[in-house]
């Protein structure tokens, strides 16, 4: 949930507070946290960042009330021929993509400043996942000279005033000694070259992800125009991002430019505020939800979701990042017909659920291993194609993702080195473990999908050593009352002389170790830790 407050003085120069707004904050799905005289908190879910500022708030919330309905639709004036960024090559391994834009026309005060910084730190935390996939970078135009440079840079001769510092650092010096720049110095310390941002007069406008220049980089309110920027790793995800900046911009009254974005082969405009499209079905609508609407019933309700619909086509906001499929689109219509209307009615069915047997044992195992103090981790079923190259194991890859996570994890070890390497400026002991499925080609063709899935568990106690880590399996094994035995093996990620195979009633069903140094250094692991993963198919059979 990301909190947002709102001044309710200018809350109530749009909108009338009463007990049935009130109601309404909630239905239309954002949680009304607290209200005083001066304040109105609400907790909005991550998935509708186009709400994260009061202008975004008020667009769609009025909509929702009946006011202003159906999808806003937004000037792009055509650019100036300066209005151009040149993406050099150097930023393709750091950070490859960037997304631009110019607005004008705006009469910033003190309050509006705080609201475009709170919507920039609140995607940066939610949508960019602590800047790593996105960063985002507001300029006063009247301090740069157009057109703008996207490169990447050795870090010592990357020299400017960052933010609120009073002298000059390099990259290098940013990163150790900048408060913003020591808290985010993970997301660029393994690269050779930092980005940046240059304008034509050479002087640097920032370092994303770490900062603004403090001379190029601060907004005040004699600020009139602006040049925006988001750059990362998923242009799609950049683009909807810098929608919601520049749309929440234009609410407040600036006028919006398009940029010229020139990659070494390609010639791009940004930002596009065109609408999505998509089909729906009346049929599947009223299946999902459990209604009896018509056509004409949609055409009330999507409206007042900030929707265009017309004959089973539904035209989405370009700022919506959380609408992928017709089943979003569902959630918009129920929420527009109102949860509190929604009647339930239990289904026709003369059975009892049960929790299955594996579940409980699952469970039971998950219990003891909580009393031993560690904490249970839940990753996600995919890994990313470097994860798996970097681990030199086959996988299985998803048709179509729509992230970075293509591949179906072979083990659990990938995802526990990702998580330790992005907590390993953390506090430790950092112990963990994970239940989970693990996925394999189906061989023997049983499954219809070819993909064989099976139930794996991985506890990773770090720092540690071997007889750390084994005195926790001889625990879970004394627990669950199963003997098993330990035989000296060699494992590609383990310390040879360290790492062990795991076996009960003469089947292999895992491995134990020391992690070797190499796996460690890849993954950015400072501290050495001890890890044990086995089938729990063989498990099973004891419960």
């Amino acid at each position: 949930m990301a909190k947002i407050i709102f001044s309710r003085k200018e809350f109530e120069k749009r909108i009338k507070l009463s007990k049935d707004v009130e109601e309404k904050i909630s239905l239309f799905g954002t949680h009304l946290e607290s209200i005083n005289e001066n304040e109105i908190e609400l907790e909005i879910l991550p998935n509708r960042p186009d709400l994260f500022s009061f202008e975004g708030f008020m667009r769609s919330f009025s909509a929702f009330l009946g006011k202003n309905t159906g999808l806003r639709k937004y000037k792009v004036n055509s650019p100036d021929k300066n209005f151009k960024v040149k993406i050099e090559p150097s930023v393709k391994n750091v950070r490859p993509f960037t997304v631009c834009a110019i607005v004008k026309n705006l009469h910033f005060d003190d309050t509006k400043i705080k609201e475009m910084i709170d919507l920039q730190e609140k995607l940066h935390t939610t949508i960019g996942r602590n800047r790593k996939k996105i960063a985002i970078g507001i300029y006063p135009l009247e301090k740069i000279k157009l057109p703008i440079r996207y490169l990447a840079e050795n870090p010592e001769k990357i020299k400017f005033i960052p933010l609120e510092a009073d002298r000059e650092m390099s990259g290098i010096q940013i990163l150790q000694k900048h408060p913003t720049g020591k808290e985010y110095a993970y997301l660029l310390e393994k690269y050779d070259k930092f980005p940046v941002f240059i304008d034509a007069n050479d002087k640097i406008l920032s370092m994303p992800p770490i900062i603004n220049s403090h001379e190029t980089g601060k907004v005040t309110n004699q600020t009139k125009e602006v040049f925006v920027e988001c750059s990362g790793w998923h242009f799609d995800t950049l683009k909807k991002v810098l929608n919601i900046i520049v749309t929440t911009l234009a609410d407040m009254g600036g006028k919006i430019y398009s940029m010229e974005l020139n990659y070494d082969k390609e010639k791009l405009v940004s930002p596009d505020l065109s609408p999505i499209k998509m089909k729906i079905s009346v049929e599947n609508i009223n299946k999902l939800l459990g209604l009896e609407l018509k056509d004409q019933d949609l055409k009330k309700l999507l409206p007042r979701m900030s929707f265009d619909y017309t004959k089973n086509k539904v035209s989405i906001p370009a700022w919506r990042t959380d609408i992928l499929h017709e089943v979003d689109i569902a959630e918009d219509v129920a929420i527009a017909y109102g949860y509190d209307k929604l009647i339930p009615v239990l289904p026709n069915i003369f059975t009892v659920g049960e929790e299955s047997k594996k579940e409980k044992f699952k469970r039971k195992i998950a219990e003891i291993i909580i009393g031993l103090g560690l904490l249970e981790l839940s990753s996600y079923h995919l890994i990313k194609k470097e994860e798996a190259k970097l681990m030199k194991v086959a996988c299985l890859e998803v048709l179509d993702s729509k992230s970075e996570y293509k591949m179906l994890r072979p083990n659990l070890l990938v995802p526990t080195l990702r998580i330790l390497s992005e907590n390993k400026d953390n506090e430790y002991p950092q112990r963990t473990f994970e239940l989970g499925k693990v996925f394999s080609l189906d061989k023997e063709g049983k499954s219809e999908t070819k993909v064989k899935e099976s139930e794996k568990l991985i506890i990773a106690s770090c720092p540690d050593n071997f007889t750390g880590i084994k005195q926790i399996l001889n625990y879970l094994m004394n627990s669950l009352e199963i003997s098993y035995k330990l035989k000296e093996v060699i494992h590609p990620n383990l310390i040879e002389g360290r790492a062990g195979e795991i076996t009960i009633n003469d089947k292999v069903i895992g491995y134990i170790g020391e992690v070797n140094p190499e796996t460690l250094k890849n993954w950015g692991i400072k501290m050495p830790f001890g890890v044990l993963e086995i089938s729990l198919e063989e498990i099973f059979k004891f419960d």
